[in-house]
């Protein structure tokens, strides 16, 4: 049984280059969101009332979060955080459509994790200036250079393998719950009518799915504030 991300079909260019699951479902989302974001402002009124309310609402919630974890005076990162909170969001709960989720590839992960490593280290030498923030690498003594180029190494790491291992796990266990349950109905004579397989797994994709999926959303953008956050500080 294979769970990587399957080619669906290849551009002819450059010797064929293959498109995968993960970049088609990437833009299905990125098109489902601006199609979202369009419908959803383009008739705001001074007086907000039915989908504006909603927009307001998860526009005001991104925004307090921003403030909340790296302060007030960091706020013009809600932006960024928010496109990156609905996006991982989205993507992660893929599943629950029957869709791989796009952050099921290891590629879509340190992709993102990459790009969280970038303003880490961008925004901390911009707010301090390149040679006080390079300085903060000899801290507390210079003997530790080496420890804590590694220890910054290791953050676009973790960040994209813990997201990775979490989505890809629960695609697993739902993979192999419904082989499992499909055995079931055919040993028991019901292969026409596969019963245990319709409503068994909703539970299951409660947690791997709806739950797991909304957690690691917070947790990666919450990893990403805080790291930046403690970069320009």
């Amino acid at each position: 049984m294979e769970f990587g991300p399957q080619v669906i079909f290849e551009l002819p260019i450059l010797g064929g280059i293959p498109v995968t699951e993960t970049v088609v479902n990437t833009w299905i989302i990125m098109i489902v969101l601006t199609i979202v974001s369009i419908i959803g402002t383009r008739t705001f009124k001074r007086v907000p009332r039915g989908r504006q309310n909603v927009v307001e609402m998860v526009v005001e919630s991104l925004n307090n979060l921003t403030v909340q974890t790296m302060g007030e005076d960091k706020k013009y990162f809600s932006s960024y955080i928010g496109t990156l909170f609905l996006f991982l969001l989205v993507a992660n709960l893929f599943g629950l459509i029957g869709l791989r989720p796009p952050t099921a590839d290891v590629n879509a992960t340190f992709a993102l994790a990459g790009l969280s490593f970038i303003m880490i280290h961008f925004f901390g030498a911009k707010s301090k200036g390149t040679g006080g923030y390079l300085k903060d690498f000899l801290e507390p003594f210079p003997f530790m250079l080496p420890m804590n180029i590694i220890g910054q190494l290791a953050t676009p790491i973790s960040l994209a393998f813990r997201l990775f291992g979490n989505i890809i796990g629960g695609l697993i266990i739902m993979s192999l719950a419904y082989g499992g349950l499909l055995t079931l109905s055919e040993s028991l004579g019901l292969s026409f009518f596969p019963i245990f397989q319709a409503g068994i797994p909703i539970v299951f994709h409660l947690y791997f799915d709806l739950f797991a999926g909304a957690l690691q959303t917070f947790i990666f953008v919450m990893l990403t504030m805080v790291f930046v956050k403690i970069a320009m500080d």
